[in-house]
């Protein structure tokens, strides 16, 4: 039994020391914060996956219990097929990290003051909360969702900047979800998938000869 333990062990964090783990486990415990504190609070919808979901709930009345492993599973897919297999080991691990937290951040009472009279406020403070986060997460080579995943594949097969391409798939559909939320709303959706993709972008590349390449 000892012996298929730490094989397994070996399968699931070999190669991962325990400082990554750590920074992983920190930046999903900072941006699952940030979202269920303000983001939800606030009402501030996503761009992404998360805002896709939303998007096919509202026309097609797909449930998002459905459609979002759909959604999340085919980003993967194409993950492993550009990025290989370790980067989808990693991002099991993190994904993992951050619905522990979620689950977690929903035991207690809100932590955060509540932003809803203060969208701005929100969407930027928000931003700073899963920018940094996720950019956590990504610097240790996983993701924290589909999201990521297709983000880092398009700035793989493009060689855009990765803030570039995040902004690509959250503004796309963004701009779909205006066939049903005003655009008063939107506006500070654009506010916080903006901040956060910059600042996701800047902690991956920083200190590395791609950060000077662009």
């Amino acid at each position: 039994m000892k012996t298929r333990i730490s094989a397994l062990w070996g399968r699931l964090f070999g190669g991962l020391t325990a400082s990554k783990l750590l920074i992983i486990m920190l930046g999903a415990m900072i941006s699952t914060l940030g979202i269920h504190n303000i983001h939800q609070r606030a009402h501030i919808t996503e761009g992404g996956i998360i805002g896709l979901m939303l998007l096919f709930e509202h026309w097609l009345h797909f449930s998002p219990a459905y459609i979002t492993p759909v959604l999340d599973v085919s980003c993967y897919l194409l993950a492993f097929k550009f990025l290989g297999g370790e980067f989808i080991r990693v991002s099991l691990i993190s994904t993992s990290f951050v619905s522990v937290f979620y689950k977690l951040w929903e035991q207690f009472p809100p932590m955060l003051p509540d932003l809803s009279g203060h969208p701005l406020l929100a969407a930027i403070l928000g931003g700073l909360f899963v920018g940094v986060g996720v950019g956590l997460i990504v610097r240790q080579g996983g993701s924290s969702g589909g999201d990521d995943a297709l983000a880092l594949v398009i700035s793989h097969a493009t060689r855009w900047r990765l803030s570039r391409a995040y902004l690509f798939t959250d503004l796309t559909v963004l701009g779909l979800s205006l066939t049903y939320i005003p655009a008063t709303r939107i506006v500070f959706s654009l506010i916080t998938v903006t901040l956060s993709s910059f600042l996701i972008d800047r902690i991956q590349s920083f200190g590395t000869e791609d950060s000077l390449c662009h």
